[in-house]
């Protein structure tokens, strides 16, 4: 077992451990505030293109899954709940599972549904994709905001596919290319800041 592997499975085995209470109580909370699945389970590309369903807590009212398959801030499929949860980013805890499982690391490019994927170049894909994607990285970090980003876009996917996509891509590629377990540490130290942070309390 790599370093890597090691401080994923001691990671998300603390975590689950750790925010179990917090997790029970999101849980309810997504069943009490509308009706539908408690997870929202969605198809990512994983590991050398190896697709996954990934874990996250439902934030959406159950349509019939037509739309974009990003979100913008406002979007009016997003429940009460959802917004907290999406805000707050514990929407994103049950990947957790995802990460002890294999299917993702605590530190990785984040999973991109198929149809973004594509989008890459496929030199860009296949380095990006011979890692195992993460709940966080650097780019998670720069587009914590992306939904309010997004609202301001007449076409949400269009602007994400032109605009955000490629930016993400360097991130992607940067961190395949320096990754390591010490700057692993450092952005989770820095998406921490990031979420409880004075800067995410005043707003």
């Amino acid at each position: 077992m790599s370093a890597k592997r090691a401080m994923d499975v001691l990671g998300a085995s603390l975590g689950l451990l750790v925010f179990s209470p917090l997790l029970v109580a999101c849980a309810i909370a997504v069943r009490l505030d509308s009706p539908g699945p408690l997870l929202f389970r969605q198809e990512r590309v994983g590991r050398h293109g190896v697709p996954f369903r990934i874990r996250k807590f439902r934030t959406m009212r159950v349509t019939d899954g037509s739309g974009p398959q990003v979100t913008a801030a406002g979007d009016a499929r997003i429940t009460a709940v959802g917004r907290l949860l999406r805000r707050s980013k514990l929407d994103e805890l049950p990947q957790l599972i995802d990460v002890l499982v294999g299917n993702m690391s605590l530190v990785g490019p984040r999973p991109e549904v198929p149809r973004y994927m594509a989008q890459y170049p496929q030199a860009a894909r296949e380095k990006i994709l011979s890692v195992r994607p993460g709940i966080t990285d650097n780019a998670a970090i720069a587009f914590r905001d992306e939904e309010r980003m997004l609202a301001a876009s007449s076409d949400v996917e269009r602007t994400y596919v032109e605009e955000i996509l490629p930016i993400k891509q360097r991130f992607y590629l940067e961190y395949v290319t320096h990754q390591s377990v010490t700057g692993d540490l450092a952005i989770l130290a820095r998406t921490v800041w990031a979420i409880v942070g004075p800067q995410r309390r005043q707003s």
